[in-house]
């Protein structure tokens, strides 16, 4: 098993989207070829459970507040939308594993003919389905203390490893990630 180094994609607060102060991860090829079976056994076996296949995600932008979520893609390619509407474009191909914090907007606005994709939840969590259109600030402040609120994941979905990422991240979205990231241990 080829162990990755993520790319890290970092976020804050966007209007009412709470975004995350843990990074998005994108672990390229992480598991090799992609393929259906092989990404929910990577998952499985690393406790993220809660496993769907379906071609693409939502192409409308959403989050979740009650989980963290894993997205692999099994064959063709999708592009999603980061972090609210104008947000980061990332592109992720057969193999390719997007780990996403709560509270992360995301969107599908481009893929092939042959996308399909599948997921994984930490421990098996249920997930919810929370639109930016749909919040007022009651609802908001709600779902940003249920993500408050939620573990950091015991394992990795692709490498089964400690989320170093996440466990040093900065506490605050707020901080100053230039600090950060000079202090961060490229492992």
């Amino acid at each position: 098993m080829p162990i990755t180094t993520p790319e890290l994609h970092w976020s804050k607060p966007n209007g009412m989207l709470p975004n995350s102060r843990f990074p998005l991860l994108v672990h390229r090829n992480g598991v090799p070829g992609g393929g259906e079976d092989a990404l929910i056994e990577r998952f499985r076996t690393h406790s993220w459970l809660n496993n769907w296949r379906y071609p693409g995600v939502y192409m409308y932008p959403h989050f979740h507040s009650t989980t963290h979520e894993c997205l692999g893609v099994a064959t063709g390619w999708m592009e999603v939308e980061l972090f609210g509407v104008g947000g980061v474009r990332v592109r992720a191909e057969a193999g390719d594993v997007i780990v996403m914090p709560a509270g992360v907007s995301h969107c599908m606005v481009a893929h092939s003919d042959d996308i399909r994709m599948v997921g994984g939840y930490p421990d098996g969590r249920d997930w919810d389905n929370v639109q930016e259109k749909h919040l007022t600030e009651e609802t908001r402040r709600a779902a940003a203390k249920r993500i408050m609120m939620l573990p950091i994941p015991g394992a990795d979905p692709v490498t089964g490893k400690a989320m170093q990422e996440w466990i040093d991240a900065p506490s605050s979205v707020d901080a100053d990630l230039n600090d950060f990231r000079d202090n961060l241990d490229p492992m």
